[in-house]
């Protein structure tokens, strides 16, 4: 379990990694991570795994680590040096 774990944070780490990158390279960041999560939220609400009688705990723990995804990232500082 603790390896599951593990490459789970990963997969974190480097999905946050990828949306910051794409975010900063994008000429409104925070218009595209507003927009991209609603997206990945629309995604998440619609999960679906073949089987299982009620998907909806899925769905929510799904929902959970995406708000925590998202609750990482910082919009960009406006310091200008």
């Amino acid at each position: 379990m603790d390896e599951l774990n593990g490459r789970m944070i990963a997969c974190q780490i480097l999905i946050t990694g990828m949306i910051a990158r794409m975010a900063n390279n994008s000429s409104d960041p925070l218009s595209f991570l507003t927009d991209f999560r609603d997206e990945v939220k629309a995604v998440v609400n619609g999960v679906n795994i073949a089987g299982l009688p009620d998907p909806s705990r899925v769905r929510a723990t799904a929902q959970r680590t995406l708000d925590e995804l998202f609750s990482l990232m910082k919009p960009p500082s406006t310091d200008q040096d």
